[in-house]
């Protein structure tokens, strides 16, 4: 059985021009081959390596697809028309939906969450996401912005 550096030597280079035609700009696939390769020496008592580079095939595959799916969502938030106007109780929020440090999912989930007043259910299905990807995302973007208020207020 060969070890973890040696089976590293042998199929980075493999995995990586892979990495490259799934997603086509080499610092995503140098993180999609690093995240291969990471999950390999996690799993590395499980995986027969046999079943080598396959199985780091298709994990750069999934990753790629992953890749292909946020993007296709990010994109299809910035050229979607803007929800409805807030209604005036609302006006400070949207603000603060605004910080350039949220990236469009973030957004898009907070607006509909709470602008729109949609369950995580509806969020899911409109974005076409997993209710779990949703309350992911709404968590990491409250955690962010209340970082950043707390960041803002010992600032004045």
């Amino acid at each position: 059985m060969q070890g973890f550096e040696a089976v590293y030597k042998q199929h980075r280079d493999a995995v990586l021009r892979f990495a490259m035609r799934c997603v086509g700009r080499r610092e995503i696939a140098e993180e999609i081959t690093a995240d291969a390769f990471l999950q390999l020496h996690q799993n590395w008592e499980a995986i027969d390596t046999g079943r080598l580079p396959a199985w780091l095939l298709t994990v750069v595959k999934n990753r790629a697809t992953d890749y292909w799916r946020r993007t296709g969502l990010e994109k299809r938030y910035e050229t979607e028309a803007r929800p409805s106007p807030p209604r005036p109780r609302d006006e400070p929020m949207t603000g603060l939906f605004e910080n350039k440090a949220l990236k469009p999912v973030h957004r898009i989930c907070l607006t509909l969450r709470y602008l729109q007043e949609m369950t995580v259910a509806e969020i899911a299905a409109y974005l076409g996401l997993s209710e779990m990807q949703v309350k992911g995302h709404l968590q990491y973007s409250r955690g962010l912005l209340r970082k950043q208020l707390t960041m803002g207020q010992t600032n004045e």
